[in-house]
């Protein structure tokens, strides 16, 4: 067992101590809870794929492009037309 040296600034150390009071655990167990609270939260973090997170997003309805990237030639075409009737 590793002995640790850990310097809290005053708001971690107001939320320790509220903690202590509320649950009457050593300050020990109450840090142990805390390391496997953020542990289970970074193992589901790291779960999800970077699609499951792209498909939360909601970008509305498409952009301003003229036309598919895949037809960029096209698109181009268009836009000058549209410019030179003007």
């Amino acid at each position: 067992m590793a002995t640790r040296t850990v310097r809290l600034d005053p708001e971690a150390e107001r939320t320790l101590r509220q903690i202590l009071e509320a649950t009457g655990l050593p300050i020990s167990e109450a840090l142990k809870r805390g390391l496997r609270a953020l542990e289970t939260e970074v193992r589901e973090d790291r779960s999800q794929t970077p699609y499951a997170v792209y498909s939360t997003l909601d970008f509305g309805k498409g952009g301003y492009a003229k036309a598919p990237s895949t037809d960029v030639k096209r698109g181009v075409k268009q836009a000058i037309r549209r410019k030179l009737r003007k």
